[in-house]
């Protein structure tokens, strides 16, 4: 998965590499690279998906994703190219979403750019049960055969619709055929790019390429120590005040939800075994393990809920016997369950009987027969609404259902409007007590926490926070209470805002889920075995106060990303520390045959060996435009002894420094001063130097040349759409090419910088839409105190594809300003505009 992580809040943020458009792209081409293997023939076929700016699950078939010229040529497109291009991925997904009011099935840039990119050709797929959503949930045409007419001419080559089911989308095509609205060749050049794939997987070769991979390689000692160096390489260091490594530690407590267990990723294969992190640290110290979590009852007027001999939750009451088949009176393990708390008002509870959670079964019954989590609907999580401090009903987040006790006595979901059950809780805090009270016993806490992949941020749920779960943030400030030597270690896809813990607690460890040798990895940097090599690839921010709307695609204007964010993070991009001291020598910068190359000599001032990573990164100081605040354009890795030197060495091509100039559509490395910036991360620079490269102007806007209004230096308010449901061919006289800018409320605005107006101009044209009788008004220089130029009245438009040239007036308008295009009115949009001279 290539999409860059824009916004933590994203459901699928575990599966993607970094907010950084670069890294991305680099990191999924070596990727799609290890998945063909070094074979004459390619493994499997590596796909990149989902193209194109698909970061949120919320509606996600539904919402449309704004990316202007330039977010799409230097953001977006940067992290989907580079697997393309080097013809190490040989198909393509598009997403869910729509992408500037289109359907990222039917985009243009499927054939316009993607295409040309790759050196063979490519197969394109759709994802699944998507075609149907470009008739159904869409509503972006009127029916099947037309939707999929169009998904072919667009570049889709196979439709994953009606899982085994091919009759609808044959008899769609087939329509389609007989509508006119595809040709035969069409669908050749589909069955082409579908064929060239398979050929390529040597599917028609008389032998197989590749030997079955024998049964002794898998789960081999070299595969379980390349195992454990990937996971103790990935384990970050965020904080640390002295604490770590644990150097005299003799009883360490490991506590928390996430301490005695190793969970799966989303998309992740199953481990062959797992070593936790309590199992992990025991291989080197004494070990108490303490959960966390509070062993609670649930009773209601009538007798305590409990486990009956087939595994069904039942309130028993005082004449119900063990041994019976009924629940028994709930005194013992059967009426005991553990809560556990996942983030976002979730909640799993588990029997103390078997160790299997909560779970829907046959009849709406509850059951507990899941050994957690899992599957594509997860109904093992419940929301708790608490009318006293021991009094709550339960919810079933997937369905909405309260859990009721039917007459029988049975735990069911209830109807759609049922009140549910209200239970007495008991055992509230026992959790934390247990958890207080074993760090008190250690010389050393070790507090794992973090999420559970399947729950609260995972496909088809994005998170609402970033906080930690509040369970799990009170057994930890519970822990540090009792024992100030306390570490933090997170277990997580995504990033935490735990400002209290990095305000209070010693230390604190971050990595993901880490795989089968997670303990033992997570054991290795904590004692100081390994050096932790880990670096953030992504910005942890302090709250959802520093991000933008979910929705909101435009990092540039937004400020979003480390690019563009102004202000403090918790943990800046690239952010990772070491337990070795280095010092920095002076940065030195050579620009030759269009590479730039920078090295900067590192000293161990330490004792022990050090694992730096050298982040370069460039800022362009001067332009038009509003620049990053720094981009990242290399790194380097050094394995470094005690009182050595060792130098950095990284290069890049000048290339990467251009712009997408909105005004000739094309990049440019424009005429500027730059500086390169050499550190530990994006913020923790340590070393700088100028960097002075060959480059052009960038000339002003022409205001008698028309332009797409979508090319706007800055806006507010607006989104993108289509002027037609299918783009112009490419070279259409008629038309300028782009997306109209359309208003999501009254005074949206778009701003057009340095439009040259010569010795004056007199008309405005545009081609506009409204669904309603609407005002458009062109201001100088600002969008609501400059001076009026032009007002221009538009009719109501006949659809949202209606669009009418209006001429009108302009006065007072000369010289080099700013041009704002000001929509007074919400639905109005501007496809195009030009101004001329009398």
């Amino acid at each position: 998965m290539v999409n860059p992580l824009r916004d933590p809040r994203w459901g699928r943020n575990e599966e993607g590499y970094s907010e950084d458009p670069w890294l991305t792209g680099l990191l999924a081409a070596a990727y799609a690279r290890g998945l063909s293997g070094d074979g004459p023939r390619p493994r499997t076929a590596p796909t990149i998906k989902h193209f194109l700016g698909y970061n949120n699950e919320t509606d996600r078939c539904t919402t449309s994703s704004d990316l202007p010229p330039r977010v799409l040529r230097e953001y977006e497109l940067p992290a989907h190219l580079p697997a393309l291009r080097e013809g190490a991925a040989v198909a393509v997904m598009p997403s869910y979403n729509l992408v500037n009011g289109r359907p990222a099935h039917l985009s243009p840039l499927i054939n316009r750019v993607l295409r040309p990119a790759a050196p063979g050709r490519i197969l394109v797929v759709s994802d699944a049960h998507a075609p149907a959503n470009l008739f159904g949930l869409q509503g972006f045409h009127p029916d099947g055969p037309t939707a999929y007419a169009h998904a072919l001419r667009a570049g889709l080559d196979s439709f994953t619709q009606d899982d085994d089911r091919p009759e609808a989308t044959l008899a769609h095509l087939r329509e389609a055929l007989d509508r006119g609205l595809i040709g035969q060749e069409d669908v050749d050049e589909a069955a082409r790019n579908v064929l060239s794939v398979r050929v390529r997987l040597g599917e028609f070769d008389p032998e197989p390429a590749h030997g079955e991979v024998p049964e002794e390689a898998v789960n081999c000692p070299e595969h379980r120590a390349l195992a454990r160096e990937a996971a103790t390489r990935s384990v970050t260091l965020l904080r640390n005040d002295g604490l770590l490594p644990l150097r005299a530690a003799s009883r360490v407590a490991v506590i928390g939800q996430l301490g005695d267990t190793v969970l799966e990723d989303w998309y992740s294969g199953t481990l062959p075994y797992a070593v936790t992190a309590r199992e992990g640290l025991a291989e080197h110290c004494e070990v108490e393990f303490e959960e966390g979590v509070d062993r609670i009852t649930l009773e209601t007027d009538t007798g305590r809920v409990a486990l009956d001999a087939d595994g069904l939750l039942r309130v028993a009451d005082a004449s119900d016997g063990e041994g019976t088949g009924k629940p028994g009176n709930g005194t013992g393990p059967a009426g005991l369950f553990d809560l556990l708390d996942w983030g976002g008002g979730a909640y799993a509870l588990r029997s103390a009987a078997n160790g299997l959670h909560v779970d829907e079964a046959p009849g709406d019954d509850l059951a507990c027969t899941a050994p957690g989590p899992g599957t594509w609907e997860v109904r093992q999580t419940f929301r708790l609404s608490w009318s006293a401090p021991d009094r709550v009903r339960l919810t079933q987040v997937h369905t909405g259902r309260r859990v009721e006790v039917a007459e029988d006595g049975a735990l069911r979901l209830g109807a759609g409007d049922a009140e549910g059950t209200v239970f007495r809780v008991g055992g509230l805090g026992t959790g934390v007590r247990a958890a207080a009270e074993a760090a008190a016993r250690a010389d050393v806490a070790v507090v794992v926490a973090g999420d559970h992949p399947m729950v609260n941020g995972r496909e088809t749920e994005d998170r609402a926070d970033l906080d930690l779960p509040s369970g799990q943030e009170r057994v930890l400030r519970a822990v540090h209470e009792a024992n100030p030597d306390t570490v933090l270690v997170l277990s997580s896809g995504y990033p935490y805002a735990v400002t209290w813990a990095d305000e209070h607690v010693r230390a604190i460890v971050w990595s993901a889920h880490g795989g089968q040798e997670y303990g033992r990895a997570l054991a290795d940097v904590l004692l100081g075995r390994a050096e932790p090599g880990g670096r953030l690839t992504q910005t942890w921010y302090r709250g959802t106060d520093d991000l933008p709307d979910l929705l909101d695609y435009d990092v540039i204007t937004s400020g979003g990303t480390y690019l563009y964010f102004g202000g403090n993070p918790l943990y800046p991009f690239g952010h990772g520390l070491g337990y070795a001291s280095v010092e920095y020598g002076t940065a030195e910068v050579e620009v030759r045959d269009g590479r730039v190359t920078v090295e900067v000599p590192v000293t161990n001032t330490g004792d022990r060996t050090a694992e730096e990573v050298v982040q370069v990164y460039t800022r362009q100081t001067a332009s038009r435009v509003r620049q990053p605040s720094r981009s990242l354009r290399g790194y380097a890795r050094l394995r470094i002894g005690p009182g050595r030197t060792e130098t950095a060495s990284v290069s890049f091509d000048v290339e990467q420094l251009a712009v997408w100039d909105t005004i000739g559509d094309r990049f440019v490395v424009e005429e500027a001063p730059r500086e390169v910036l050499v550190g530990r991360s994006a913020l923790d620079v340590v070393a700088t130097a100028p960097l002075n490269v060959p480059g052009e102007p960038i000339p002003p806007r022409d205001a008698f040349t028309a332009w797409s209004a979508d090319r706007y230096d800055d806006a507010s308010g607006v989104r993108l759409c289509p002027v037609s449901p299918e783009p112009a061919p490419d070279g259409a006289a008629d038309t300028v090419p782009g997306d109209a800018v359309r208003a999501r409320a009254c005074g949206a605005w778009a701003a057009y910088r340095d439009v040259d107006l010569g010795g004056g101009a007199t008309e405005l044209r545009l081609r506009a839409n409204a669904p309603r009788a609407a005002t458009v008004r062109l201001r100088l220089d600002d969008p609501v105190r400059g001076e009026v130029a032009a007002e221009a009245a538009i009719p109501a438009s006949a659809g949202v594809h209606d669009f009418t040239e209006i001429r009108t007036q302009v006065r007072g308008a000369s010289g080099m300003r700013d041009l704002y295009v000001v929509l007074e009115d919400a639905g109005t949009a501007v496809s195009e505009l030009v101004l001329g001279a009398s």
